[in-house]
Order: structure tokens, then C-alpha cells, then sequence
């Protein structure tokens, strides 16, 4: 009977193997609410039950902004470098590259120019899945020259972060982007053009504390975590509970840090309703 000997012993077939249901057909939001996938797309992926915001990137976003999805993309090859040979648990020159194949991304952040409701926006917009989000030289980089873009065609510019902070691996050029970053806004006042900040969940780090909290108004969508240090380093490091609601976009707009919070069905109108407010044309 040795051909009903089995050759691998225990259970083998993954589980998602397994799954009598496709995965990705529904989404469970933090509250418990179940919602077909598809209706949360067709949702701006907001679940209409609770009215929880779920993370998109910079796709969702430039379909929801520019006109009919059409825009030109700046800078779309620019990657980062291993400049230290960085490395923790892999090399960070393979972790770019795991990172660029697994996300179809360059880097964390991408810059398109188009027309929203029929004029012309310059919108960074950062993708949390690359990295958490982190700023390297190459996403400091990209900022900058959407800025300059900005400045030179006399664009307004929408910065949409989405970020866990500096991105260790590049140390102190890491840093040196919030610096950077910061000059460059100095000139977009200096020349008078609209500079408008979106806060999405989250925005932490040394994003807080250099372009995300610098616009001309500061705005949010529900429920976004920003803040420097996340609640629980907070939490550890003074001993103190935190207030309910600690560093959602709700607690950081009671406290004066942000202008207002807008859904993201909203989103477009709001954003070029300020803009034609603050240039004093008619309102689209």
C-alpha cells in the first residue's frame, strides 16, 4: 500500500486557496459595517453606514480631482537612490525595489497637473503604500518641482499627505526635505499663488511639521489621525491618558490647527470654491 502513503505531512493548501468567496468582494470597516466593494469604490471608498473614510492613494485621488481623470504626470520616473547602503532587516536598495514592483510605484509621493471643474490645479499627493508614506530625497524632490511648476505657470497647488514621516533609511536627507519643502512654500506666498494642505489619515511626523501644516488653509477629511508622535508614543512617554478623540482631525480642528473638514465627496467643490474665493473670481 505504499502508493497511499501520504509524501508531505499536515495541511498544505493555503487558506486563501481555500475561500469558497473571491477575497476582496467586501469590506469591513472599523465599526463593523460590512459594504460590497465594488458600492465602496463607487463610493469614493467612504462605507455610507459610518461614514468611515478608508486610505486611498494618489489613483482615487486624481480621479476624484481632475476633470474626466485627465492630467499630465510630472516627474513619473524620478526613484530614490541607497546612498548609505542602508540597511535594517534587507538591504534598502532591495526594499525600493520589492516596494516599486509590489505598488506599481515610483515613490511615495506623485504630482499631477489638470484641470478641476475647468481650470488648472497642481496636486502632490503622497501614497502611503510605498513605505508608509515616508519622505525621501526623491519625494522632496518631486514636491519642490511641483512647486516650481506652481510658481512658473501661476497654478494653484493642492499637497494631499499621507505620510508616517522622514523615511529613516536616507537619515539626515530625509530631513533636509521638511527644510526644502518649507522654502519652496515661502516662495509660492512670495509669489502669491493659492497654496491649499489635505490631511489624510495620517499625516504624522516630519510631514506635520513642515508642508502639511503650512497652507494657506489646512484642511482634512473625518476622522484623519495628525499629529507629530502617534497617540501611543505620547501615551508612553508622559504616563497620561489621552483625551477621547486624541489627534483625529475633529480633535486637531477643536484645537485650532486645522480650517475645516470636508468630506471626500465634497472634496473637489470645496477646494476650488476657496480657490475662486481667494483670487475673487466667479464662483464655479
Amino acid at each position: 500500500m505504499a502508493w497511499f502513503k501520504r509524501k508531505e505531512k499536515g495541511i498544505t493548501t493555503a487558506t486563501e486557496d481555500k475561500m469558497d468567496i473571491p477575497k476582496g468582494l467586501w469590506y469591513k470597516s472599523p465599526t463593523g459595517k460590512v459594504i460590497d466593494a465594488d458600492e465602496l469604490a463607487r463610493n469614493l471608498f467612504v462605507s455610507p453606514e459610518d461614514d468611515f473614510h478608508v486610505r486611498i492613494g494618489s489613483k482615487e485621488y486624481f480621479e476624484i480631482l481632475f476633470d474626466n481623470n485627465e492630467f499630465k504626470e510630472l516627474d513619473a520616473k524620478m526613484t530614490s537612490k541607497d546612498t548609505l547602503n542602508f540597511v535594517d532587516t534587507k538591504k534598502y536598495s532591495e526594499r525600493l525595489k520589492d516596494t516599486i514592483s509590489k505598488t506599481k510605484l515610483n515613490d511615495a509621493v506623485r504630482t499631477g497637473v489638470g484641470k478641476s471643474k475647468g481650470k488648472d490645479l497642481v496636486v502632490c499627493c503622497m501614497d502611503f503604500a510605498f513605505i508608509g508614506g515616508s519622505i525621501g530625497g526623491v519625494v522632496g524632490e518631486k514636491i519642490a518641482r511641483g512647486i516650481d511648476y506652481s510658481i512658473k505657470n501661476k497654478i494653484p497647488f493642492l499637497m494631499i499627505s499621507k505620510s508616517g514621516g522622514a523615511r529613516m533609511m536616507e537619515a539626515a536627507y530625509s530631513l533636509m526635505q521638511l527644510a526644502k519643502t518649507s522654502a519652496k512654500l515661502a516662495q509660492l506666498a512670495d509669489a502669491k499663488i493659492p497654496y491649499i494642505s489635505l490631511c489624510t489619515d495620517p499625516t504624522t511626523g516630519g510631514t506635520t511639521a513642515s508642508y502639511a501644516m503650512l497652507g494657506d488653509i489646512n484642511i482634512s477629511e473625518p476622522g484623519a489621525l495628525i499629529g507629530f508622535a502617534g497617540p501611543r508614543v505620547v501615551k508612553d512617554t508622559t504616563g497620561k491618558d489621552l483625551p477621547e478623540g486624541f489627534q483625529t482631525a475633529e480633535f486637531v480642528l477643536e484645537h485650532g490647527f486645522l480650517d475645516f473638514i470636508t468630506p471626500r465627496k465634497e472634496l473637489k467643490d470645496k477646494v476650488n470654491l476657496y480657490i475662486d474665493l481667494i483670487q475673487n473670481i466667479d464662483v464655479r
